[in-house]
Order: C-alpha cells, then sequence, then structure tokens
C-alpha cells in the first residue's frame, strides 16, 4: 500500500510537515426544510397547495415544515389554516392582526422558521412545489441561493410579463446581480445568508441582492408557473414605479450606507457650484450688460443653490453620525466573516456584551 503523502511548507526557516490533507466540507447535511407561504384570502389555494407539498416533501425524504402566514386575510383562510395546523403538525400558522404586505409576510416567515434551507413560495398555487427537490439539488452543488426562473410564465402579457421583464433587466444592471426573475418567490436559501437581513416597504424581490452583499453564491433554476385559478392578482401596473423607488433605496444601500457623506457632499458641491455660477453670470450682466440685478432671478438662484449646498452638507454630517450610532450602538460589525483557521481570540464587535 503506498504510504500516506507528506507535504512540506516552510515558514521563516521552519519546517512543518502535514501527514493528511484536510477535507473542507462547506455545509452540514440538511436536516431541517421550512418552506414558507405568505396567505392573503387565498382560501380556494391552500389545501390543494398544501396537499401537493406534502405529497412533494413527503416522497423527498427530509424532515420539513410549512408556515404560513396569514397576512390579514379577510376571507375564509385563517379558519382553513387553523383546521390544517390541527390536523397537520408540519402545518404552522402566524396570523397577523391586519395586512401588513408580502415583505412583511415573508420576513415573519424567515424569523419563525427553524430549518436550515428556507423557501419562500406563493400562496395562490402559481408555484410548482415540485421545483423544491430541484432546488434542493441545486443547492448541494454548493450554491447559497437558488432563485426560481418563470420562463413560461402564466400571466397577462401587457399588466405582469412586460413590466416584470423591463423592471428584472433593470434591476439586473444596476445591481449587479444577474437574474431574470427577481419577482419570483419561490426560491432557496440557506439561513445563513439570510439571518441578520432585515426587510421593509416592498423589498422582498431584492432579496437576492441582500444575500449577495453576504458572499452568498447565486444560481437560477428554470421552474413551471401555473395560471391562477382562484382569487386574483393584488398587484397592478402601479408596482412599476415602487419597484423603481425602491431600487434606488437599494442601490444607496449598496454603494454608500457606510460613507452616505459622499451622497450628500456631492449634491453639495454641485449646488455650490451652481450657485458660483449663478453669482458670477449675474455680475458679468452687471458689470459688461449694465444690467440691474433686480430684473434677473440669477441673483435669487445663487441664494437658494447656496442654502441647497450648505444643507445638503449638514444633512450629509448627520447622516454619519447616525450609521455610527447604527453600528455601534448594536454591536454591528462593518464586514462579515465566512471562517476563520486557528483563531480563538473573537473580534471586537463580535463579542457579546
Amino acid at each position: 500500500m503506498r504510504p500516506p503523502r507528506h507535504d512540506q511548507y516552510e515558514i521563516s526557516g521552519l519546517k512543518f510537515f502535514t501527514r493528511y490533507r484536510l477535507t473542507i466540507t462547506p455545509y452540514p447535511a440538511v436536516t431541517m426544510i421550512s418552506i414558507t407561504i405568505p396567505i392573503y384570502n387565498e382560501q380556494g389555494a391552500i389545501i390543494p397547495l398544501f396537499t401537493k407539498i406534502r405529497e412533494v416533501m413527503d416522497c423527498f425524504g427530509k424532515e420539513y415544515e410549512v408556515i404560513f402566514v396569514n397576512d390579514g386575510s379577510t376571507d375564509q383562510s385563517g379558519e382553513i389554516l387553523e383546521d390544517l395546523a390541527l390536523h397537520y403538525p408540519v402545518a404552522k400558522v402566524v396570523h397577523f392582526r391586519r395586512n401588513f404586505g408580502q415583505t412583511a409576510a415573508m420576513m415573519a416567515g424567515f424569523d419563525y422558521a427553524s430549518g436550515e434551507i428556507i423557501i419562500p413560495m406563493d400562496g395562490d398555487y402559481q408555484n410548482d412545489p415540485e421545483d423544491i427537490p430541484r432546488m434542493l439539488l441545486k443547492l448541494d452543488e454548493g450554491y447559497d441561493v437558488c432563485s426560481g426562473w418563470r420562463r413560461d410564465r402564466q400571466d397577462n402579457a401587457l399588466q405582469r410579463n412586460i413590466p416584470s421583464m423591463m423592471a428584472n433587466k433593470l434591476i439586473s444592471a444596476i445591481s449587479g446581480v444577474r437574474l431574470h426573475d427577481f419577482g419570483c418567490s419561490l426560491k432557496a436559501y440557506r439561513r445563513d445568508v439570510i439571518e441578520g437581513v432585515r426587510l421593509y416597504g416592498e423589498m422582498h424581490r431584492f432579496l437576492p441582492i441582500y444575500t449577495k452583499w453576504h458572499g452568498a453564491r447565486i444560481t437560477e433554476l428554470p421552474v413551471n408557473h401555473f395560471a391562477r385559478t382562484t382569487g386574483h392578482s393584488k398587484y397592478g401596473l402601479e408596482r412599476v414605479l415602487k419597484v423603481i423607488l425602491d431600487l434606488m433605496v437599494v442601490k444607496f444601500l449598496d454603494r454608500h450606507a457606510q460613507k452616505p457623506m459622499y451622497v450628500f457632499g456631492a449634491c453639495g458641491l454641485i449646488s455650490l457650484a451652481g450657485s458660483l455660477g449663478f453669482a458670477c453670470w449675474a455680475l458679468a450682466l452687471l458689470i459688461w450688460m449694465r444690467k440691474p440685478l433686480i430684473t434677473t432671478p440669477l441673483p435669487l438662484m445663487a441664494v437658494f443653490t447656496f442654502l441647497m449646498g450648505v444643507m445638503s452638507f449638514l444633512m450629509g454630517l448627520l447622516a454619519e453620525m447616525i450609521t455610527r450610532t447604527f453600528y455601534e450602538s448594536q454591536g454591528k460589525s462593518i464586514y462579515l466573516v465566512k471562517r476563520t483557521c486557528n483563531v480563538i481570540q473573537q473580534a471586537p464587535s463580535q463579542m457579546s456584551r
């Protein structure tokens, strides 16, 4: 039998011999899968969806739980969910006092999930539970996030498909995360890449971008998409404007969350430059054309832009103070550590207070 190989390293004149090579397994075997489903007036889809999930997951052979978040439904959804939880231990229900929106419901599902992998999906049965095992197998290849891509989307082309296509291209171009379908709720996340992420407003569609900030490896998988058979869509064309505004927030948080003075300071410099330009223009008209200052709005524009510049600088300073308070008061770190080797002492920012 061939003897074990000895790999030799020399550091500062000292020789170290390693008898064995180390194999690093990045993730342990998954023992629990959490499927989270926001529900808002979906009484006709709950039972068929849950039945299909049970059929698929029981065949897959992994321990799982299905967390329904009742987002203030006004139909019989709450009663149906209570009955499911009574008869099936894998069904868990969280009731909101009122309707808070899909992002809040998704965030609640993450908070109450106990699995190593969390899979959100819609409650209208337009996502196919049979795609879940395929996503899990994709994560086994070493990915942290598997995003669903509704390649053959069964929605209204004018109201849903075309605006969604344009929005996806815009988000990909600005964020640098290349996905075809940010709006597909069916995704699979490893818990460690979404822990600590807090979503607000309607930011759930940008969750892959947040995970990318945490160093996640992201892949995409074409998934089935069914036409809606019950209820009605809660979204319209008005969400296009919301996506654009939310994207501006995400871009700001990505580039300038730790240095807001760069944004406000740049606006201040532009305003002060404009103020100087208006003032020089007004003086030129006064000196060379003998035009009284009272006959032109240029002096007023110079004063207005000067005040805007000063206010921008003050807002930048205030934002810098808020940023430092945000990180230091909560003990948050400005960096994320993936793993360490032979490190015993804990970083000060990671120590409990």
